[in-house]
């Protein structure tokens, strides 16, 4: 049919210019934070453009739903606005002819949604927290940026150094403020390099400085100038690796356990493909605008039903994970309410011209008619 042909064309073109802009802007985002994360210290400068990458993957889901559902609302409110809708109407057409071109239009984002879900994002979760994990077990000088200050990964000791060698073994102007047992010791020294003892035990040792201990105005104050000095910076017991999250696990590991954790990571992957096919529907009937008045508001009311529908969909996720709502009970329920709010919208259009309808009957009240 030429209205199915033309009505995907446009869809497809707008959902070209939305996703563009969606992605636009969370990448955006993501290289400020991520970018600020490496100029801190706690991610590997080196690492940076794969962990947006790892990031983007992750957010890809709820940038294809809002790509759906704002693609949807927008045509389908341009209908209303230049008057299209009125003739498609005029032909005795109804609103629900229009589920099926949009539902062609939206199945492969449906697709990929549950793909990306179920997939591609907990491979790219681990993947990232595999780069954060390799870094936080890098030793505490091989992490230390020059020119900044970096605190210790046990949080009780504060690095400076003025630069580091290529094989980042040797440090200049080295600065170490350590608070201990309740005291404060400063060694600051010209040069200094890593070294591994027959115990496997990692050092930094420095070279010609001096160490102070304590506070210059209390009675136990100490200052020793030394040739060599050795800081213990790493041990030999491996890193136990902790439990791993659920955001990490494949969607099969998720189905064999039996953790409220991985039940509530569980519902919120079968919840995105689910929001994405409801939203495009429920996107139909909400486009409806008076051609005379714009179409910001009934954007803005789009969007925050959104807003609402995906963090009702989290609180439930978290009454899940935390125990108090079992899976059986908490996956259903949200998307039922918006079925059934889709339902109702549908009906209110489709009977507008029903003696019944709230619209007809206020009309009726306030004109006197019968």
């Amino acid at each position: 049919m030429i209205f199915e042909r033309a009505l995907r064309r446009e869809l497809m073109s707008t959902a070209g210019a939305v996703f563009t802009t969606l992605f636009t802007i969370t990448l955006t985002v993501m290289l400020i934070k991520i970018l600020g994360q490496a100029a801190g210290g706690q991610v590997s400068s080196q690492d940076v453009m794969a962990l947006i990458g790892f990031q983007a993957l992750n957010y890809l889901p709820v940038i294809l739903i809002l790509t759906g559902f704002i693609s949807v609302l927008l045509v389908v409110t341009r209908s209303y606005q230049d008057s299209e809708m009125v003739v498609w109407f005029a032909c005795g057409l109804s609103l629900t002819r229009w589920i099926k071109p949009v539902l062609r239009f939206g199945w492969p984002i449906i697709v990929l949604t549950t793909v990306l879900s179920f997939v591609v994002t907990p491979w790219a979760n681990q993947q990232s927290a595999k780069f954060r994990e390799r870094f936080e077990k890098r030793d505490d000088i091989a992490r230390v940026s020059p020119g900044k200050f970096q605190e210790s990964a046990v949080a009780n000791r504060i690095f400076f150094v003025e630069g580091i060698s290529g094989d980042s073994t040797k440090v200049k102007n080295v600065f170490v403020n350590t608070f201990n047992n309740g005291k404060t010791s400063i060694v600051v020294a010209k040069e200094g390099e890593m070294q591994v003892d027959a115990d496997g035990e990692k050092f930094v040792v420095m070279n010609k400085g001096r160490r102070y201990d304590g506070s210059p105005t209390e009675p136990d104050f100490q200052m020793i100038e030394f040739e060599h000095y050795g800081l213990l910076t790493g041990g030999q017991s491996p890193v136990t690796e902790g439990e791993k999250s659920v955001r990490v696990q494949t969607s099969w590991d998720l189905f064999t356990q039996n953790s409220s954790f991985s039940r509530g990571e569980l519902l919120w992957r079968m919840a995105l493909p689910i929001m994405s096919m409801t939203l495009m529907l429920l996107a139909i009937p909400l486009s409806f605008v008076n051609p005379r008045a714009g179409r910001s508001i009934g954007l803005l009311v789009a969007l925050l039903l959104f807003v609402l529908y995906s963090n009702t969909v989290s609180v439930f996720q978290s009454s899940v994970s935390q125990g108090r709502m079992s899976f059986m009970l908490g996956w259903w329920p949200v998307h039922l309410v918006v079925a059934a709010i889709v339902v109702a919208l549908f009906f209110w259009r489709l009977k507008v011209n029903s003696r019944y309808h709230p619209a007809t009957m206020w009309s009726n009240l306030r004109y006197g008619r019968k």
